[in-house]
Protein backbone atom coordinates (compact mmCIF):
# COMPACT_ATOMS: atom_id res chain seq x y z
CA UNK A 1 0.00 0.00 0.00
CA UNK A 2 1.51 3.04 -1.26
CA UNK A 3 1.12 5.89 2.05
CA UNK A 4 1.33 8.67 -0.57
CA UNK A 5 -1.83 7.87 -2.21
CA UNK A 6 -3.96 7.98 1.62
CA UNK A 7 -6.81 9.81 1.62
CA UNK A 8 -5.50 12.71 3.92
CA UNK A 9 -7.59 11.55 6.76
CA UNK A 10 -6.69 8.33 6.52
CA UNK A 11 -2.93 9.92 6.75
CA UNK A 12 -3.89 11.50 10.00
CA UNK A 13 -5.42 8.51 11.43
CA UNK A 14 -2.19 6.54 10.43
CA UNK A 15 -0.10 9.30 11.82
CA UNK A 16 -2.06 9.09 15.74
CA UNK A 17 -1.91 5.65 15.69
CA UNK A 18 2.07 5.71 14.78
CA UNK A 19 2.36 8.48 17.33
CA UNK A 20 0.64 6.24 20.35
CA UNK A 21 2.24 3.10 19.25
CA UNK A 22 1.82 -0.27 21.35
CA UNK A 23 1.70 -1.57 24.54
CA UNK A 24 4.05 -0.96 27.45
CA UNK A 25 5.76 -3.98 27.67
CA UNK A 26 6.28 -4.51 23.77
CA UNK A 27 8.89 -3.66 21.71
CA UNK A 28 6.83 -1.45 19.80
CA UNK A 29 7.47 2.14 19.33
CA UNK A 30 5.51 5.49 19.93
CA UNK A 31 4.41 6.58 23.32
CA UNK A 32 2.34 3.70 23.76
CA UNK A 33 -1.49 2.90 24.76
CA UNK A 34 -1.17 2.89 28.35
CA UNK A 35 0.69 6.51 28.61
CA UNK A 36 -2.19 7.42 26.84
CA UNK A 37 -4.77 5.77 28.27
CA UNK A 38 -3.39 7.46 32.15
CA UNK A 39 -3.70 10.67 30.81
CA UNK A 40 -7.23 10.52 29.26
CA UNK A 41 -8.63 8.72 32.51
CA UNK A 42 -6.96 11.91 34.45
CA UNK A 43 -9.30 13.84 31.84
CA UNK A 44 -11.94 12.15 32.65
CA UNK A 45 -11.67 12.03 36.64
CA UNK A 46 -10.99 15.66 36.29
CA UNK A 47 -13.87 16.32 34.64
CA UNK A 48 -16.19 14.33 37.13
CA UNK A 49 -14.68 16.21 39.64
CA UNK A 50 -12.46 13.72 41.51
CA UNK A 51 -9.07 14.69 43.34
CA UNK A 52 -7.64 12.08 42.02
CA UNK A 53 -7.50 9.73 38.88
CA UNK A 54 -9.43 6.79 39.73
CA UNK A 55 -10.33 3.60 37.53
CA UNK A 56 -11.28 0.04 38.57
CA UNK A 57 -11.55 0.66 42.02
CA UNK A 58 -7.74 1.96 42.11
CA UNK A 59 -6.17 5.05 42.08
CA UNK A 60 -3.74 5.94 39.78
CA UNK A 61 -0.61 7.97 41.92
CA UNK A 62 0.03 11.41 40.60
CA UNK A 63 3.65 10.19 39.84
CA UNK A 64 2.29 7.98 37.46
CA UNK A 65 0.86 11.06 35.72
CA UNK A 66 3.40 13.02 35.92
CA UNK A 67 5.16 10.58 33.56
CA UNK A 68 2.79 9.91 31.20
CA UNK A 69 2.35 13.98 30.93
CA UNK A 70 6.47 13.72 30.27
CA UNK A 71 6.49 11.43 27.55
CA UNK A 72 3.76 13.02 25.75
CA UNK A 73 4.94 16.54 25.84
CA UNK A 74 8.52 15.27 25.12
CA UNK A 75 7.07 12.59 22.36
CA UNK A 76 5.33 15.71 20.68
CA UNK A 77 8.09 18.12 21.01
CA UNK A 78 10.30 15.81 19.13
CA UNK A 79 7.83 15.27 16.64
CA UNK A 80 7.38 19.16 15.79
CA UNK A 81 11.03 20.27 16.19
CA UNK A 82 12.06 17.46 13.72
CA UNK A 83 9.35 18.15 11.13
CA UNK A 84 10.36 22.01 11.50
CA UNK A 85 13.80 21.43 11.11
CA UNK A 86 13.36 19.00 8.06
CA UNK A 87 10.84 20.90 6.45
CA UNK A 88 13.39 23.92 6.36
CA UNK A 89 16.04 21.87 4.88
CA UNK A 90 13.32 20.33 2.36
CA UNK A 91 10.54 22.65 1.55
CA UNK A 92 8.66 19.03 1.24
CA UNK A 93 4.70 18.91 1.55
CA UNK A 94 3.92 19.16 5.43
CA UNK A 95 1.78 16.06 5.41
CA UNK A 96 4.37 13.97 3.99
CA UNK A 97 7.16 15.24 6.37
CA UNK A 98 5.07 14.82 9.47
CA UNK A 99 3.92 11.11 8.46
CA UNK A 100 7.66 10.06 7.40
CA UNK A 101 9.10 11.89 10.89
CA UNK A 102 6.45 10.32 12.93
CA UNK A 103 6.95 7.09 11.80
CA UNK A 104 10.41 7.19 12.41
CA UNK A 105 9.94 8.34 16.17
CA UNK A 106 7.59 5.34 16.81
CA UNK A 107 10.12 3.34 15.03
CA UNK A 108 7.18 2.06 12.70
CA UNK A 109 9.00 2.44 8.51
CA UNK A 110 5.99 3.22 7.09
CA UNK A 111 7.21 6.38 4.28
CA UNK A 112 5.21 8.62 1.78
CA UNK A 113 8.04 7.89 -0.08
CA UNK A 114 10.12 11.07 1.18
CA UNK A 115 12.68 9.70 3.36
CA UNK A 116 15.01 7.95 0.25
CA UNK A 117 14.70 11.43 -1.79
CA UNK A 118 15.84 13.79 1.43
CA UNK A 119 18.95 15.31 1.69
CA UNK A 120 21.97 13.79 3.84
CA UNK A 121 21.07 16.95 6.57
CA UNK A 122 17.73 15.81 6.27
CA UNK A 123 18.33 12.22 6.65
CA UNK A 124 20.66 12.66 9.71
CA UNK A 125 17.63 14.81 11.38
CA UNK A 126 15.53 11.72 10.94
CA UNK A 127 18.19 9.34 12.22
CA UNK A 128 17.96 11.40 15.21
CA UNK A 129 14.56 11.38 15.45
CA UNK A 130 14.76 7.59 15.67
CA UNK A 131 17.06 6.96 18.10
CA UNK A 132 15.12 9.44 20.34
CA UNK A 133 12.17 8.25 19.94
CA UNK A 134 13.52 4.79 20.28
CA UNK A 135 14.88 5.85 23.77
CA UNK A 136 14.92 9.11 24.85
CA UNK A 137 10.95 8.72 26.12
CA UNK A 138 11.65 5.82 27.65
CA UNK A 139 14.88 7.41 29.13
CA UNK A 140 13.04 10.31 29.86
CA UNK A 141 10.22 8.33 31.81
CA UNK A 142 12.97 6.30 33.86
CA UNK A 143 14.67 9.79 34.54
CA UNK A 144 11.98 11.13 36.02
CA UNK A 145 10.49 8.20 37.89
CA UNK A 146 13.83 7.58 39.65
CA UNK A 147 14.04 11.03 40.46
CA UNK A 148 11.11 11.27 43.07
CA UNK A 149 12.55 12.18 46.33
CA UNK A 150 10.59 12.88 49.26
CA UNK A 151 10.26 16.11 50.66
CA UNK A 152 10.44 17.18 54.09
CA UNK A 153 8.76 20.69 53.88
CA UNK A 154 5.99 22.35 51.58
CA UNK A 155 6.30 25.09 49.54
CA UNK A 156 3.10 27.98 49.31
CA UNK A 157 0.79 27.33 46.68
CA UNK A 158 0.08 29.03 43.95
CA UNK A 159 -2.59 28.85 41.82
CA UNK A 160 -2.42 30.34 38.21
CA UNK A 161 -5.21 30.84 36.17
CA UNK A 162 -5.76 28.06 33.83
CA UNK A 163 -7.60 27.59 30.44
Amino acid sequence: LNMSELNGSSQIVAMMLMFVGGGSASTAGGIKVTTLAVIALAVWSEAKGRNSTQVFRRRIPSDVLRVALSVLAWGSTIVAVSTVIILQITKADVASVLFDVISGFATVGLSTGLTETLPDSAKYVLAVTIVMGRVGTVTLAAAVAATSRSQLYSLPVERPIVG
